[in-house]
């Protein structure tokens, strides 16, 4: 337990005794939890300084109803020795009072920093580490991007939505007015007697059920918005044969939402590239920025503008192709450890083990 994110229950079964019993006597007796001297703050905020490096990793997760900012170190491949500091809260105030109490010659020596878009990890990363360069995090800038697809794919979703409501109106009014012609006829006609069939054609049912229109591959607008969504983040490389067949008949149907995929996937084109240095990439940048401005889609000048307030930052990416897959993974590791838990109910005693396994 002390190297590993398993439940004291989890162990219980395996040795055939009770969980909750385990768990009391390796927090009161075999842990050292008691004699921790961060337990007193560990609710609000843990150090563990000797693990600093020269490549780290922030980014923020959620424990209790509440979110903790997490700096953890790359060699530490998310074994013993990655986390760094886990303050609460995203307030750069709150996390640098903490990150602070690290000795300034161990800070200076922090070459590189990677985060996401967060405004408060960039003044963090420039305060607490001044000699570090900030290297925002690949794939949430082609997150903020394909954000911009999918609010143009919901905004054709909503008006093919409008479009479905108002032909399902039309036809309850037609089927109305025929019911009306049908009772005026046989008022006027009640006497009259008719041999055989009626000329003319079959009168519909006053509950004919209304059936919206359906493309060639048997969707409707609707039902094709909704199915395209995981194929607009994905390359057409990685389709199936049906996923071709349904972001054709997409593509033609709105030939804005293949415009807005094709100037993504230029950029992603721009990440993907291994001989792309700094400087030749912001060629590349430029580029497509003046491709951007020609395109009529405020969702994708949007995601432009971001990219171009912290242009920078970005291209510090194809200085060493780092990204923040490692604090990305940490993350997920917490999450699946408190999953494990059903929820953090003992905070401190959760925030000791996390720097038993992971400091």
């Amino acid at each position: 337990m002390d190297t590993t994110p398993v439940t004291a229950r989890c162990l219980g079964k395996f040795y055939f005794t009770d969980g909750d019993t385990l768990e009391r006597c390796y927090k009161d007796s075999l842990s050292g939890f008691d004699e921790w001297e961060q337990r007193d703050h560990a609710k609000d905020w843990v150090l563990l300084e000797e693990n600093i490096g020269e490549h780290l990793g922030i980014d923020e997760t959620s424990l209790q109803d509440d979110l903790f900012t997490f700096l953890s170190n790359k060699e530490g491949h998310c074994k013993q020795g990655t986390l760094v500091a886990a303050v609460r809260g995203t307030k750069a105030e709150d996390v640098l009072d903490i990150l602070l109490k690290i000795p300034e010659e161990k800070r200076l020596k922090v070459k590189e920093v990677t985060a996401d878009l967060s405004e408060s990890m960039a003044a963090i990363v420039h305060k607490a580490f001044p000699n570090a360069i900030l290297t925002l995090d690949c794939f949430h800038i082609m997150r903020r991007c394909l954000d911009a697809i999918e609010e143009l794919r919901l905004r054709f979703k909503r008006e093919a939505q409008a479009e479905l409501r108002r032909l399902e109106l039309e036809h309850r009014k037609r089927l109305k007015r025929n019911a009306a012609q049908r009772r005026r006829y046989r008022k006027k006609n009640k006497h009259k007697k008719v041999k055989g069939k009626r000329r003319g054609r079959k009168p519909g049912r006053r509950n004919e059920k209304f059936r919206p229109p359906v493309l060639s591959n048997g969707d409707t607008k609707v039902e094709l918005l909704t199915r395209c969504k995981y194929a607009l983040t994905q390359t057409p490389d990685k389709w199936s044969e049906r996923q071709k067949e349904r972001m054709k008949l997409l593509f033609e149907l709105y030939p804005k939402l293949k415009e807005a995929y094709d100037i993504i996937n230029r950029l992603r084109a721009v990440f993907r590239s291994s001989t792309l240095k700094k400087e030749t990439a912001k060629a590349k940048f430029q580029a497509w920025y003046k491709e951007v401005c020609q395109c009529t889609l405020r969702e994708i000048k949007a995601a432009r503008d971001t990219i171009k307030s912290r242009e920078d930052e970005i291209l510090n990416y194809f200085l060493d192709r780092s990204t923040n897959a490692a604090s990305e993974s940490l993350n997920s590791k917490i999450k699946g450890f408190r999953a494990q838990l059903r929820g953090v109910s003992d905070l401190p005693f959760f925030m000791f083990r996390l720097c038993k396994i992971f400091g």
